[in-house]
């Protein structure tokens, strides 16, 4: 079994992730079908402080691109993408969508079985279908106004939101896109699904195929990590990586400083995968991005502890409401506050900190032109630094010299 260092280990997953090669000097649809594939699946999130979520892995990736291509590719009705609870709220390959059929089946049971709001409620689910059928795509608010002129029982706006989202849940509706960032509710006929909706893979084989993915984009993992990717259980995630080492496709390894109790944790990796001599980037990460999404692997493999505050009473906040962790090479040196104040057209840096031992300088001399070229990509004038954190003075100053 293979040994790596933790610095082979980080290697390796900024390499999966993308990080390994330098930014194109122009972005096409082409290389966002690329970066999305590579990474699998992107987090959809509502704070919108500096830039939606699922905005920001590609910019970390590729640097500046047209947002509006992207959401052509991942929001449109018949797009390449679709959405699901894929992780979270995720975005996937359409042709993906039978991978998810164990799943929906899976929730459709679990809700149907208990006595709660699905068993109670069957006539308003069938409402909401019918709704759909006679009116093609509808968000919420189109749904619970329609029930408010009375074309329909009345229902509370909660009441619809529910129905839409357990139907979501199980597939009897699915995404049309977004509209602003509500989700467009379809029935699978309306954007062209219907064929991909019938098929269905065998749930240990579906769990496999996601299991195999998850060790591709991660590049090395526990088994913890891997089933966190796309959401698994930890026994058919187990089961899977059974069968894919004996069938010679992943890898068992050890890292260093990886423990369970005294003994090294298991890791695997994709079999023969060349772990890089170096990672040059520089880079602000989305909260919500694979590299950090899952905090326990965030801390195993960059020694970074790092929580979002944007639920902490802001008297009580350690780093500011976003924070972004600064990703520089394959060190996770630091972490900024970012918001993009449109009213007055600038980036606004409302914290930004060094962690212990990175000298503040060094980082900011790095992340100066990242924030520089983040401001003009969400279409900002200039970037303002604020007076808070242990790495203000030197981004207040690298951003200066980069004005």
């Amino acid at each position: 079994m293979d040994q790596l260092s933790r610095a082979e280990a980080r290697r390796l997953a900024l390499a999966a992730q993308g990080f390994d090669r330098a930014q194109p000097s122009a972005v096409s649809a082409r290389t966002l079908n690329s970066a999305v594939d590579r990474v699998q699946v992107l987090q959809l999130d509502s704070v919108n402080v500096f830039a939606r979520s699922h905005y920001l892995p590609l910019f970390a990736r590729l640097g500046a691109y047209d947002t509006s291509a992207l959401d052509r590719l991942v929001f449109s009705r018949r797009g390449r993408y679709l959405e699901y609870w894929a992780h979270e709220a995720a975005l996937i390959r359409r042709d993906d969508w039978p991978l998810w059929q164990w799943k929906r089946e899976a929730l459709r049971q679990k809700y149907h079985a208990r006595d709660g709001w699905v068993s109670k409620n069957p006539r308003m689910m069938r409402w909401l279908l019918d709704e759909l059928a006679a009116n093609g795509p509808m968000t919420v608010s189109d749904v619970e106004h329609d029930t408010a002129v009375r074309r329909g029982p009345w229902w509370g706006w909660s009441d619809v939101k529910l129905g839409l989202e357990y139907l979501f849940a199980f597939g009897d509706v699915v995404s049309a896109g977004r509209r602003g960032f509500s989700r467009v509710y379809a029935l699978p006929e309306h954007i062209g699904l219907t064929e991909l909706h019938e098929l269905a893979v065998p749930r240990a084989e579906a769990e496999r195929e996601l299991v195999a993915r998850s060790v591709r984009a991660l590049g090395v993992g526990t088994v913890a990590d891997i089933a966190d990717y796309h959401r698994l259980k930890i026994a058919p995630t187990q089961a899977a990586l059974r069968s894919l080492v004996d069938d010679g496709l992943v890898e068992p390894v050890t890292v260093d400083g990886w423990m369970r109790g005294s003994r090294p944790e298991p890791a695997y990796r994709w079999a023969s995968t060349r772990v890089p001599r170096r990672i040059e980037t520089a880079a602000l990460l989305s909260p919500f991005d694979p590299v950090v999404w899952f905090r326990p692997r965030t801390e195993r493999l960059f020694d970074f502890h790092y929580r979002i505050e944007i639920y902490t009473p802001a008297p009580k906040r350690q780093f500011g409401y976003y924070s972004l962790p600064v990703l520089i090479d394959e060190t996770l040196v630091g972490r900024i506050d970012l918001k993009s104040d449109r009213q007055a057209g600038v980036l606004r840096v409302q914290s930004a900190w060094a962690e212990e031992g990175v000298d503040p300088d060094s980082m900011a001399e790095r992340v100066a032109p990242v924030l520089a070229r983040a401001a003009q990509w969400q279409g900002l004038n200039g970037v303002v630094v604020a007076d808070w954190g242990n790495a203000i003075e030197a981004i207040r100053a690298s951003v200066a010299r980069e004005g």
